[in-house]
């Protein structure tokens, strides 16, 4: 089979999302689109730079909502899948974009996930309650993550590396796809295209290198680990980047630990003997009301939405 060329990808992808820009995009629509992403690894990458470029067009309004990747929506299954689907809007910051040869900074609220074009051509999808410096110069692009995560899609240039920098953490790359998380301790790095190096500031000299598949830990001591993981691991793990939270065999409380990242109304595991419970599923990130539901049909328990400012699951312990 003839691979496409890169030039051919991006015209298809400007296609895919000058059609999503109306208000006729159909279910047979989003299915040929995903059948499209699924084909090339390439193709995830180009619909996000088309999406950027789509967007500038509008300036100069500050942000945009992308299309919603209108993900089918699923019926309830067994514990061990199930699933609440629909799609979550995402924000993508345009305003700035122009200034950031000089240094800008970007932060995105509780909720919040925002799509950032870079002005070198590279992509940044910024988690919720982010913030991120980029400084971009003539020998190496800059880029800092203060707090949060977020995805890079790093345009090719062997002339500028592209190094984050996350607490000690440092990732060096030339044109490849990975995600930093800053963490209590260290940061997570996860290689979704080609391949980064990591090391920690100060301890140059043990440099580890991650291809895609990958994930590692540069822990502020400067210990790092790593480990393989099925690409179906990266891409839950990159769930938010469409607004979802995907659960595989995840324990409540660490689904209740991830649903709190995104929004105000806490979930509160309200009997710690249910906390160990294993879940799968696929959610919206703004929707807890919608995931305390689904536990509450799957497991048979209790769910108390009555406080504004939280949803309790399950019975208080006695």
């Amino acid at each position: 089979m003839t691979r496409s060329s890169a030039s051919d990808i991006d015209a298809d992808a400007a296609r895919y999302v000058a059609r999503m820009d109306r208000d006729d995009w159909s279910d047979a629509q989003e299915r040929d689109l995903q059948d499209w992403l699924a084909r090339d690894p390439r193709h995830p990458g180009a619909l996000l730079r088309a999406q950027a470029a789509w967007m500038t067009l509008d300036l100069p309004r500050p942000a945009e909502a992308v299309p919603q990747d209108g993900l089918a929506r699923f019926g309830w299954l067994s514990r061990r899948n199930l699933l609440a689907g629909g799609g979550a809007a995402i924000a993508a910051s345009v305003a700035g974009a122009l200034m950031l040869g000089g240094g800008t900074s970007y932060a995105t609220s509780v909720g919040e996930i925002r799509r950032v074009p870079l002005a070198d051509g590279s992509i940044a999808a910024i988690n919720t309650a982010s913030t991120i410096e980029v400084k971009l110069d003539d020998a190496v692009r800059h880029v800092r993550v203060e707090q949060g995560e977020a995805w890079f899609q790093v345009a090719k240039d062997r002339q500028r590396p592209f190094v984050v920098a996350a607490g000690r953490a440092r990732v060096r790359a030339v044109g490849t796809a990975f995600s930093v998380r800053r963490r209590a301790g260290g940061a997570d790095i996860l290689v979704t295209e080609g391949e980064v190096e990591v090391w920690a500031d100060g301890a140059e000299g043990h440099r580890v290198r991650l291809g895609a598949g990958s994930r590692g830990f540069v822990a502020d001591d400067a210990a790092i680990e790593q480990a393989s993981a099925a690409p179906s691991a990266i891409d839950r793990a990159l769930a938010w980047r469409s607004g979802k939270v995907d659960l595989a065999g995840d324990r409540l409380d660490s689904a209740v630990a991830e649903f709190n990242r995104y929004n105000r109304r806490r979930l509160v595991v309200a009997d710690p003997a249910i906390a160990g419970e294993r879940l799968d599923g696929l959610f919206r990130t703004d929707d807890p009301e919608g995931f305390a539901q689904a536990v509450h049909i799957t497991l048979g328990v209790p769910v108390d939405p009555s406080d504004p400012a939280q949803i309790r699951i399950g019975n208080p312990a006695r």
